[in-house]
């Protein structure tokens, strides 16, 4: 149960003054040296031409969860038409993945009338998910992981059927929003025989070149989001997202848990810092514990401040959402979304939630529920969109996706 005395208004004293104190202690803007003034003079280099970088499609995994993310996502929720069966989804997936394979290397699709626009594949991916209801309708229900169906009901839930559930899954990547719209078109125009579109999720995240390499990102709330993610290419990674244990046609794949989670904005606006960071647990400059200096410092759970409290209150988010055995972490692949303005100029923004992991009972439930039971940062977040597929492997050259389970 929630603490009554952990609530968002007990939380939001101190801003006005911490405000006021900032305000008076701003001097006047100062001068540039000569020396800077000369260095901005300078010849800039041009920056680097990035729409011809190509992630390759081949391989034992799918692209796109490994991936470094790119800028800009979209995540295509569809359902299978009536009396769709098992040699039509087969029909589909040889035709979809002909597409993938043919615009992420930066070619045409095939009678694509725009041919142009897909001549800059800027690292697009194109990753597929396959939803509880598509192992029903190609009639192979008893392959289906158990942990691939609908999420319990959770009582911060308040799903919109608008973006929850789905048979199949396109998640398209790109650094380019032009060549991202072009492979989104192109796919869906192809898919449109067999399934309709369910929804359409867009998200964003800081664009190439915007930060250093490796840098973490942060989401709409300031927050750097994705600390402490599993790192492609080693053990724990390994361990934690592909499957090597459970259906044979699954392994190399991994599954998918798409949460949509619409932010507070105005309520987390007002506020003070303090309490933003006792939420987190995390400061939000440095995105350090705080009990550490730096992001990556491990949060140590047991300090107590001079009144004997806990520095990380045992309800603030990271804390929840701790796992000890990294190899039992999920990989954080998220995206920011924005849907504009409400009549009233208020922020329609939040988190496109992409966790993957080996096995969603094992490690997306455990941390979920502990999550919704106390969290405080369920005073300025509700989930309002839901939906989980298996990932299917990656294939080979001359191979397509879903082979391994429907061929």
């Amino acid at each position: 149960m929630r603490d009554p005395q952990l609530t968002r208004r007990g939380l939001l004293a101190g801003g006005a003054a911490a405000a006021a104190g900032a305000l008076a202690a701003c001097a006047p803007e100062q001068a540039v040296s000569p020396g800077r003034a000369a260095a901005a003079a300078l010849p800039q280099a041009a920056p680097a031409v990035i729409g011809s970088a190509v992630e390759s499609f081949h391989g034992a995994h799918q692209a796109g969860i490994a991936t470094a993310p790119q800028a800009h996502a979209a995540f295509v929720g569809l359902d299978l038409l009536p009396g769709t069966g098992r040699e039509a989804v087969v029909r589909m997936m040889h035709l979809l993945t002909d597409d993938a394979r043919r615009l992420t290397q930066g070619r045409p699709a095939l009678a694509d009338t725009e041919p142009e626009l897909a001549s800059a594949p800027s690292r697009l991916t194109v990753t597929f998910g396959f939803g509880p209801g598509l192992f029903t309708a190609a009639g192979v229900e008893e392959r289906r992981p158990e942990s691939v169906a609908p999420l319990p009901e959770f009582v911060i839930d308040k799903l919109d059927k608008r973006w929850t559930g789905a048979d199949l899954l396109l998640q398209i990547c790109a650094d380019d929003p032009v060549t991202l719209a072009h492979a989104l078109r192109m796919t869906v125009k192809d898919a449109r025989s067999f399934a309709r579109v369910r929804w359409t999720q867009r998200g964003f995240r800081r664009g190439p070149q915007t930060l250093a390499p490796g840098t973490t990102q942060r989401n709409l709330m300031g927050q750097l989001d994705g600390t402490v993610n599993p790192q492609p290419g080693t053990p724990d990674f390994d361990r934690a997202v592909w499957v090597s244990q459970g259906p044979e046609w699954l392994r190399g794949g991994t599954t998918l848990v798409l949460r949509r989670i619409r932010m507070e904005l105005e309520t987390w606006d007002a506020a003070d810092r303090v309490a933003k960071e006792f939420t987190i647990g995390r400061r939000l400059d440095t995105g350090a514990p705080l009990t550490g200096r730096a992001e990556r410092d491990e949060p140590d759970f047991a300090r107590l401040n001079a009144l004997g409290f806990p520095v990380i209150s045992e309800y603030a988010h990271i804390r929840r959402a701790h796992v000890t055995d990294p190899g039992m972490r999920i990989l954080r692949r998220v995206y920011n979304y924005d849907a504009g303005l409400t009549p009233e100029g208020h922020a329609d923004s939040g988190l496109l939630f992409a966790s993957y992991q080996a096995d969603i009972n094992r490690q997306f439930l455990p941390v979920q529920k502990r999550l919704a039971e106390a969290d405080l940062l369920n005073e300025w977040t509700t989930p309002i969109g839901s939906a989980v597929f298996a990932i299917p492997p990656g294939c080979s050259a001359d191979g397509w996706i879903g082979e391994s389970l429907l061929s």
